[in-house]
């Protein structure tokens, strides 16, 4: 009543007062909007991949999407993505810290102030990073490490709910073919990457060849194999990755879309190209490989003696040739490799001899007890664990550093068969929690499969479950570092989801 009784005196004076004008509804705050802030494009690798805007709350297109070349999807960086274009990271930190448990959240107050010295302290991602110049660390991980700084307490990367984040705060991509047409969009790289990063690897080969690429090289006559090369498609500037792979009676040189594709196949092209090199050795040490027969005989039920030979031989080849050693990458590199190859030889095949040795002998006798009385269960879960250790290539397939600790697992089995009838209730208990474990594990490793993900960590938590079962299960035979289910879980958080 009051207010009406103002507005009938004040419009008497002013019959518009209370009219808005264009002016009073524009915002006043476009300055803020640069090219800077609101970058056109956000460079791939070489390319320039061009970025649009839209403010519409719920629809595909809300927030900024990437328009991303097939044969350029595997080279997007995931890390990257995470902190969206300059103009709306402060929008993403504010929502993440908001997001937080509350004993952190209230570290974080006032949240403005917090995103603001977060924002001073922290550089964005430049362009040269993004073309893999630099490493990049995910949006969430800088967060958490300045979070964990101001509060003096450790602070997990994965403790923000990305989840839960409006879809306008994730990056979202456009999939294209060669004509500009989409092929699929998305807010998930790595869902992207399993409808069709193998798709784009095809089509990134498919790329003219370059001078350099070739087939049926059997000696390095090549020169330096550069680690990344820059090369222009249809009008575009793109970059791709030298490698050698194994092609059994040679090596080919190919352009790969990513330095982790380039790296998977680069150890087998090396170690091919080594044995060709050293091929009178190698047939030397073919003809006295020692206790072959006897080798061959006991891992029939898996693998043929000529497959077990070549797995042997491949095994002996990696450990001697390679080691630990940086991959060669110029003639005079590889010509040095090869002359501590011939010298590492001949312990090493003795060494990995008796490793297989060792390994068959046991994998015979716990194939033994598992034809007994043992319940199901336990036969079952230790039928798995045999198969995963112990196959047709295991020998090459296997790096050293855990090849070297097969007897010790294989002997925690036939521990662990030994105690059961005074165990079996723990066992059980055990048994289902391992099997758990190892799903998730299984899982994992398939999406990072489809994704094109290599993953260290998943690698390393995947030998750490077998320590985890001599832990359990044997545990006079130690372990080389502390384990428990406590610590396995830890070790799960740092694995690329």
């Amino acid at each position: 009543a009051d207010f009406e009784k103002w507005r009938r005196e004040a419009e008497r004076a002013n019959p518009r007062l209370l009219y808005m004008c264009r002016d009073d509804l524009m915002r006043h705050d476009a300055e803020a909007v640069t090219e800077e802030r609101f970058p056109e494009a956000l460079r791939v690798g070489d390319a320039e991949c061009k970025l649009a805007y839209r403010f519409e709350p719920g629809h595909p297109l809300d927030g900024v999407t990437l328009s991303l070349p097939l044969h350029l999807l595997n080279q997007a960086s995931e890390e990257r993505a995470t902190w969206l274009v300059p103009g709306m990271v402060r929008e993403k930190v504010t929502a993440l810290v908001k997001g937080l448990p509350k004993r952190l959240r209230s570290a974080c107050v006032p949240v403005p102030d917090f995103v603001t010295a977060f924002l001073a302290a922290t550089s964005f991602p430049q362009p040269a990073a993004a073309r893999g110049e630099g490493k990049i660390r995910p949006l969430g991980m800088a967060l958490a490490s300045f979070l964990q700084r101001k509060i003096a307490q450790e602070v997990p990367a994965d403790v923000w709910d990305e989840a839960a984040l409006p879809a306008h705060l994730k990056m979202n991509f456009r999939v294209l073919d060669d004509a500009g047409q989409e092929l699929a969009m998305g807010r998930s790289l790595a869902d992207l990457r399993r409808q069709l990063g193998q798709a784009a690897q095809i089509t990134f080969a498919r790329a003219p060849r370059l001078d350099f690429e070739r087939e049926g090289v059997t000696q390095w006559d090549f020169g330096d194999l550069p680690e990344k090369l820059s090369f222009t498609r249809g009008g575009a500037r793109l970059t791709g990755y030298p490698t050698l792979m194994d092609a059994g009676d040679s090596v080919a040189i190919l352009l790969l879309d990513t330095p982790e594709a380039a790296a998977r196949e680069m150890r087998g092209g090396v170690r091919r190209l080594l044995r060709l090199s050293l091929k009178e050795q190698m047939k030397q040490l073919e003809k006295n490989l020692p206790n072959f027969t006897q080798m061959a005989l006991q891992a029939r039920g898996f693998m043929s003696p000529d497959a077990f030979r070549e797995d042997l031989l491949g095994c002996i080849a990696d450990r001697a040739f390679l080691s630990d050693d940086a991959l060669p990458r110029s003639e005079r590199d590889f010509a040095h490799q090869r002359d501590r190859a011939r010298t590492r030889l001949p312990a090493v095949s003795e060494a990995a001899g008796k490793l297989a040795a060792a390994v068959l002998a046991d994998h015979a006798a716990i194939q033994a007890k598992l034809g007994g009385k043992l319940p199901y269960p336990l036969v079952q879960d230790l039928r798995e664990q045999l198969a995963r250790l112990v196959y047709k290539g295991f020998l090459s397939d296997t790096p050293w550093e855990h090849l070297q600790h097969l007897p010790r697992y294989l002997k925690a089995i036939l521990k662990r068969i030994e105690k059961y009838p005074g165990n079996a209730e723990r066992d059980g208990r055990h048994t289902a929690s391992l099997k758990e474990l190892w799903q998730a594990y299984e899982a994992r490793r398939e999406k990072h499969r489809k994704a094109g993900i290599g993953d260290p960590q998943l690698e390393a938590y995947r030998w750490m479950l077998e320590e985890l079962r001599v832990s359990l299960f044997a545990q006079e035979l130690r372990t080389p570092y502390p384990v428990s289910y406590k610590r396995a879980e830890k070790a799960w958080e740092s694995v690329k989801g």
